[in-house]
C-alpha cells in the first residue's frame, strides 16, 4: 500500500465503541487466544478467530459459545501474509470495522541448545514475530482512518527473561515485546494503542501441544508439572480477563502477575546477576538434549500427547490433574 502523506488529526485515546465492537483472534481455536474470545464475546464482542486447524475452530465456535455469529472461524496461517491480509479484509468488508486485534498464536519447543536447528528458530519467529507484525500491519490502516484501535500482541515473561530449554521461544517472545512497544511509541497521539502482554505460565493445557526438541520424557515431567500447579501456574481465566482488560484500556504493558512485575525489575536492576542465576537453573535442569546439525531446516520433536503416551507415569498423571482439565476446557484435546 503506497503511504499517505495526508496530514491526520491526533485525536485523544479512547476505548473502542461500545456498539458492535468488533475483534480479530489470531490463535483463537484453543488456550489463552481461545479464553480471550470468550472473555469478549460475553462482553458483547463479536470476534473473528483465526487458527490453522478448521476442525479446532469447529470445536471452537461451540467451547466459546454466545449468540449465532459472535464468533466466527477463519483458517488462517499468520505465518502468512496475504492470508491475514485477506481475512482483516474480509471482516472489514463484512463489519466495517476492526476495534481491536489480539494476537496470541504461538508454539513452544521444549528442549537443550545441543538438539536446536534453524528449523525450530524460523518457527518460532515466523509465528511469534511476524504473525503480531503481519496483523498489526495489515489492521493499522483502518483503524487509523478511523482514529481509534487496539492492538495487543501477547508475548511472554520469557521475553522479559531468558527461560532455560525455551531458546527458539524467548528469542520469538524478545521480539514481539519490542514489536509491541515500538508500535506503542510510533503510533502515540493517533488514538490507535499498541500493548506488551507478557503473561506468566498460565494452566492452558498447552502442554499436550508443546513440542520436546530434547530428552523427550525428562523435559515433558517438568514442563507438565510446571505448567499444572497452583502457584507456579496461573488459571487462564483470570489471566484473560486481565489482558482483555488492558489491551481495551490502551495500556503500553500489561502483565498477569506480580511474578512478571519481579522478573522485569530484578532483571533491570541487574541483568548480569539475573542471566546467571538462570544459567544456574539450566544446569540444574535434568536431561540432556541429542546432538543434532544446527543448519537442519526441520524443526523435530514429539507433541506433549505422544510423549505422554509413550511415556505412562501414575505420578505424572496425579500431578498434571488441573492440567489435563485445563486442556480439556480449551480446546487442547482434539
Amino acid at each position: 500500500m503506497t503511504p499517505t502523506t495526508v496530514a491526520r488529526p491526533r485525536p485523544t485515546p479512547s476505548p473502542p465503541s461500545a456498539e458492535h465492537p468488533v475483534a480479530i483472534v489470531a490463535g483463537a481455536s484453543r488456550g489463552l487466544g481461545l479464553e480471550i474470545s470468550r472473555v469478549l464475546v460475553a462482553r458483547g464482542w463479536r470476534v473473528h478467530g483465526l487458527a490453522r486447524d478448521g476442525a479446532e475452530l469447529d470445536r471452537a465456535v461451540a467451547a466459546v459459545g454466545g449468540p449465532d455469529g459472535a464468533y466466527v472461524p477463519h483458517v488462517a496461517d499468520v505465518r502468512d501474509p496475504d492470508r491475514v491480509a485477506a481475512v482483516v479484509d474480509a471482516v472489514l468488508g463484512e463489519d466495517g470495522r476492526v476495534d481491536a486485534a489480539f494476537h496470541v498464536a504461538g508454539v513452544i519447543e521444549v528442549g537443550g541448545i545441543e538438539g536446536v536447528t534453524l528449523g525450530h528458530v524460523h518457527e518460532a519467529v515466523d509465528t511469534m514475530l511476524y504473525g503480531p507484525l503481519h496483523l498489526a500491519l495489515a489492521v493499522l490502516p483502518a483503524m487509523r482512518e478511523r482514529g481509534v484501535g487496539r492492538i495487543g500482541v501477547v508475548a511472554s515473561v520469557g521475553g522479559l527473561v531468558a527461560v532455560p530449554r525455551l531458546l527458539p521461544y524467548c528469542v520469538a517472545k524478545f521480539g514481539a515485546v519490542g514489536l509491541a512497544e515500538g508500535l506503542a511509541a510510533e503510533l502515540a497521539g493517533t488514538g490507535v494503542t499498541a500493548t506488551s502482554v507478557t503473561p506468566w505460565l498460565m494452566r492452558t493445557g498447552g502442554h499436550v501441544h508443546a513440542r520436546f526438541t530434547g530428552d523427550a520424557p525428562v523435559d515433558h515431567a517438568w514442563f507438565s508439572a510446571g505448567a499444572s500447579l497452583p502457584g507456579v501456574s496461573l488459571p487462564v481465566d483470570r489471566a484473560a480477563r486481565r489482558i482483555v482488560d488492558g489491551v481495551l484500556a490502551g495500556r503500553p504493558t500489561v502483565g498477569t502477575s506480580p511474578y512478571v512485575a519481579l522478573a522485569r525489575r530484578v532483571h533491570g536492576v541487574a541483568p548480569a546477576t539475573t542471566v546467571r542465576a538462570i544459567g544456574l537453573a539450566a544446569r540444574l535442569l535434568p536431561g540432556r538434549a541429542p546432538e543434532r546439525d544446527w543448519r537442519r531446516t526441520d524443526a523435530p520433536g514429539p507433541e506433549g500427547a505422544a510423549v505422554a503416551r509413550r511415556h505412562p507415569s501414575r505420578v505424572r498423571d496425579v500431578v498434571t490433574t488441573l492440567g489435563r482439565r485445563a486442556a480439556r476446557r480449551q480446546n487442547e484435546l482434539g
